[in-house]
């Protein structure tokens, strides 16, 4: 009779774990980026120009300060 190594359980390893949560976070983003809620294309664009003013508006300011 010959001895061998028991099987290792079928464990997930963390990164299977984080792959599968970053998977999800992002078609979340995706459906919130495609607007799900159908708001125009030209509203959708000036909200993400605005949310870009904002972003460097606020990176400007924490340079300053």
């Amino acid at each position: 009779m010959t001895t061998f190594e028991p099987a290792r359980p079928a464990v997930p390893r963390a990164r299977e774990v984080q792959a599968s949560v970053l998977a999800a976070f992002q078609l979340v983003e995706d459906a919130r980026y495609l607007g799900l809620d159908r708001r125009p294309r030209r509203r959708r664009a000036r909200i993400l120009a605005e949310r870009a003013v904002l972003a460097r508006k606020l990176q400007r300011d924490l340079r300053a300060g």
